[in-house]
């Protein structure tokens, strides 16, 4: 069958829904626009209210990448308490090839195809990218894919770093975890590692000291952290991005790529200077005799407009 000229494009995280066309020959999208999952009752709704101001032809083929565990038929979002059927989906947009992907599995597919100007390094690394992919990337939860060439062509293969254990790596994160335990029996990466484990971290640093936390939500928490103007907002962050660092390197470790860390998500690109000058190198790199090897491995932001969407823009289509 030939292939599509265009495709619809959607990202759908736990927050927000993006959707695009993308158009195959040009390499281009357009009709991007951004959506607020609270706002709709169903990722059907959205894409229904999308296709209505499409000034074009509504796209025959669909790649959309979830905030969900892989499925190739019944897609579930923890987060948010969305599902659908893959095929029902296809029959009600009338798509002849449909694709659903994991979110991260999105923004492994899209790593061939960011530039210099999409990314900051944090780690310059020794090594090229012929070893292995990864990404990992907190947001509403914590995702995280990695990307193989087989037969020089991209593999992308979905992973969920957010449900691994979590151990504490210094006195303080002991003291959290504690007290933690006590209420949830299990600390697992997503718990802190995350936009509401953010603001999980920044009530339990509060209550050790003996202060009665504010009602924040994760973005209050991360700009007073950068701000400076909260000690306990500081305190989480740091805390935050060493933990991120130990799971990094934790997932790298688990899949064998060391090609090159990216870093993806809705929280990590507002605070690479913070993160720059916090122990996520210093956590991520320390893995005992695995140590030096992580050394060699360069880290990278993805500060690219949308990775998801470029990502559901060049994973294999599948027909309907």
């Amino acid at each position: 069958m030939k292939t599509p000229d265009t495709r619809l494009v959607a990202d759908v995280g736990g927050t927000n829904t993006r959707l695009a066309v993308f158009d195959q020959a040009k390499l281009t999208f357009r009709s991007v626009a951004q959506f607020t999952n609270r706002d709709y009752d169903s990722l059907q709704s959205i894409i229904d209210y999308w296709l209505k101001g499409l000034e074009e032809a509504a796209p025959r083929a669909a790649c959309i990448a979830v905030a969900a565990p892989p499925s190739t038929e019944h897609v579930t979002m923890i987060n948010i308490g969305w599902s659908f059927s893959c095929r029902a989906l296809a029959r009600q947009f009338g798509f002849q090839h449909l694709t659903c992907i994991n979110d991260f599995q999105a923004n492994a597919h899209a790593l061939p195809h960011l530039d210099a100007d999409d990314l900051e390094q944090l780690h310059a690394g020794s090594k090229g990218r012929g070893d292995g992919l990864c990404t990992v990337g907190p947001g509403t939860g914590l995702g995280g894919a990695n990307l193989r060439y087989i037969n020089g062509r991209p593999i992308a293969f979905a992973a969920e770093p957010g449900h691994m254990g979590l151990s504490p790596g210094s006195e303080m994160e002991f003291a959290i975890f504690e007290l933690l335990l006590r209420r949830h029996g299990n600390i697992y990466a997503e718990l802190l590692v995350s936009g509401n484990g953010l603001v999980l971290l920044y009530r339990t640093i509060a209550e050790l000291a003996g202060i009665s936390p504010e009602s924040m939500d994760p973005a209050d928490v991360s700009r007073r952290g950068l701000e400076g103007s909260d000690a306990q907002c500081v305190q989480a962050l740091q805390v935050f991005c060493a933990l991120l660092g130990s799971v990094c390197g934790d997932f790298v470790l688990a899949n064998g790529c060391y090609g090159g860390l990216y870093l993806a998500g809705g929280i990590v690109p507002r605070m690479a200077t913070f993160l720059r000058s916090s122990d996520f190198l210093k956590r991520l790199h320390e893995k005992g005799a695995m140590g030096d090897h992580l050394q060699t491995m360069p880290v990278y932001i993805i500060t690219a407009d949308n990775p998801g969407l470029i990502g559901a823009a060049h994973a294999p289509l599948q027909s309907a």
